[in-house]
């Protein structure tokens, strides 16, 4: 979405289909008039622009509009998010949050507020900086209304603008929202005496959600939107405490919302889970563990229907001022399943959270100990070659200057080879010295596939590519982009190239990766942080093989 201060495509706001938009949006018309009806009310509050305070008329002559009578809130949402283009919710993230994903995330919230099971009030300003239609608004303005059953209806209607605040830059989006919600307070209208009886507060505003003059906030809840954006020069130096690199918008409305919380206050948010392992996002959890550490964490595991074409793996964290022991971790899939209770994350390096209830044990066992694979000696980084950008360079046969590829798939078995279904693109024209210093490997080194299939049983795959097989393709080779090569940083590192390729090989190590990153990409960042036991343990492992190996480093990280 475009924001101030930031580049993001201006389309985005207004990205709809406008027949399909303005159907939905006129079809709220009789949506209301059935609710409002529903529950005793008649005459004007039947009308939706006099029922609602401050809606502009955003209505058409629409004929065709569609009979929303038996959509819920959630559903009309959901309805709206599809008249904006299939392009634009792709590439800025624009998903409509589910029913049962703004449900979890708000019982995450209660619980870091110290709620039982009754219903609550809420205990102040309640903030979506980038609402959208109101799906994470709804539950919480559900129990407060259900908390203030027994009280004066007039006051508590009154009350609600100062408890719960939506923002969204996009209007249509906060109109919508409005309505969901004020559908929402009819029953409690309905309460009130005729004669008393006032317009109910829209609670959804156009407006920039990374506001920073806005007032603190008591609970900071959201899904906002991610993708890369450009920042002025400005905004960057703003931002530059938690911003590295390209900046991802997500990252900001995380930042945003744990600055402007109140003492006691709770960020909640479902959003990627790269905040927690990439290398871009390394100073924002580094400002996110020391204003609001992470209370707890669920992990989605099941991304169809509303999150269709989402690549990343996502989860609802919850963030709290208020110190605390333990950060406990869970995985959603049609429910709620528990996976572990850890220590809070702390600091800038990539946090290990367990995906997976046998993986609790490992992760514990990991952050406690001294090294990492850099700090071990070995320096990761990603293969060079970007092959669509060298089309014209890369050729079938060997030639004058050319240099063997090794691409993802020749690493297999522990081994490096040549995958017969890359041979028609297995060498790379070197164009000149320079091309050649920044493309060409002449060293022997570790390579580890940077990406791997869902469906394949490992995330780390490596081998070592030893002086032999070096000499015996050239003495220089070409990495594709999808291959990590780990390389020494000193004469004698901790490990040797060919243990620390079986270490790495082990299943033990496999699932460590996957406490860094519940995807199926290997980042050089991650690999390079691996967390490792001590020099002495490192160097027992180094003549060990096979189940001798698996249960020494078992052993290590106290599984054995």
């Amino acid at each position: 979405m475009a924001r101030s201060g930031t580049k993001a495509a201006a389309a985005s706001v207004a990205a709809y289909r406008p027949d399909a938009t303005a159907e939905m949006l006129t079809s709220l018309r009789s949506w209301w008039a059935h609710r409002a009806a529903q529950v005793g009310l008649s005459g004007s509050w039947l009308d939706l622009q006099h029922a609602v305070d401050g809606l502009a008329p955003l209505f058409s002559d629409a004929s065709s509009a569609p009979d929303l009578h038996d959509r819920s809130g959630h559903e009309l949402g959901q309805a709206y998010v599809q008249t904006l283009s299939p392009s634009s919710r792709a590439q800025h993230g624009q998903h409509y949050t589910p029913a049962d994903l703004a449900d979890h995330l708000w019982s995450q919230t209660r619980v870091a507020l110290g709620w039982n099971s009754d219903d609550h009030r809420l205990p102040g300003l309640l903030r979506d900086p980038a609402a959208g239609s109101g799906a994470l608004l709804l539950p919480p303005l559900r129990e407060h209304l259900r908390a203030a059953a027994f009280s004066d209806p007039t006051l508590t209607l009154a009350a609600l603008p100062q408890l719960i605040e939506g923002i969204d830059q996009d209007g249509h989006a906060a109109w919508v929202g409005s309505v969901i919600l004020a559908a929402e307070m009819l029953p409690t209208l309905a309460r009130v005496p005729a004669k008393s009886r006032r317009p109910l507060p829209a609670l959804i505003r156009q407006g920039d959600g990374l506001d920073t003059t806005l007032s603190p906030a008591s609970i900071a809840i959201m899904n906002p939107p991610y993708g890369r954006v450009s920042l002025d020069v400005t905004t960057r130096e703003q931002y530059a405490h938690v911003v590295y690199g390209h900046a991802n918008i997500y990252g900001l409305f995380m930042a945003e919302g744990a600055r402007n919380l109140t003492v006691d206050g709770v960020l909640s948010a479902l959003v990627p889970t790269s905040f927690a392992a990439g290398l871009y996002q390394h100073r924002l959890r580094g400002y996110l563990s020391d204003q609001a550490p992470l209370r707890s964490v669920a992990f989605v595991l099941d991304r169809s229907g509303s999150f269709t074409g989402v690549l990343q793996e996502t989860c609802l964290a919850v963030f709290q001022r208020r110190r605390h022991r333990k950060t406990t971790v869970a995985r959603v899939n049609g429910h709620i399943e528990s996976v572990a209770s850890i220590a809070p994350p702390r600091g800038s390096a990539p946090w290990l959270i367990p995906r997976d209830p046998a993986d609790a044990v490992i992760a514990a066992a990991a952050a406690q100990l001294p090294l990492s694979l850099s700090a071990a000696g070995y320096h990761a980084s990603t293969g060079p070659l970007v092959w669509n950008r060298r089309r014209e360079d890369i050729h079938a046969r060997p030639g004058r200057a050319r240099r063997i590829i090794l691409w993802g798939a020749d690493i297999d078995g522990g081994e490096v080879g040549r995958a017969a279904a890359r041979n028609t693109q297995r060498y790379l024209s070197i164009r000149d010295d320079r091309d050649a210093a920044v493309m060409t490997l002449d060293e022997p080194a570790v390579l580890v596939q940077r990406t791997t299939a869902p469906e394949q049983s490992r995330r780390l795959v490596p081998a070592e590519l030893t002086p032999e097989k070096l000499s015996e393709m050239g003495g220089s080779v070409v990495i594709e982009n999808h291959v990590n090569v780990l390389r020494p940083t000193m004469l004698l590192p901790l490990l040797s190239r060919a243990a620390v390729a079986r270490v790495l090989a082990t299943r033990t190590l496999d699932r460590v990766m996957r406490c860094l990153s519940g995807t199926v990409a290997v980042s050089s960042y991650e690999l390079a942080a691996l967390p490792l036991p001590a020099a002495d343990v490192l160097a027992s492992w180094e003549d060990l093989f096979g189940e001798e190996l698996e249960s020494a480093v078992a052993k290590a990280y106290r599984l054995g």
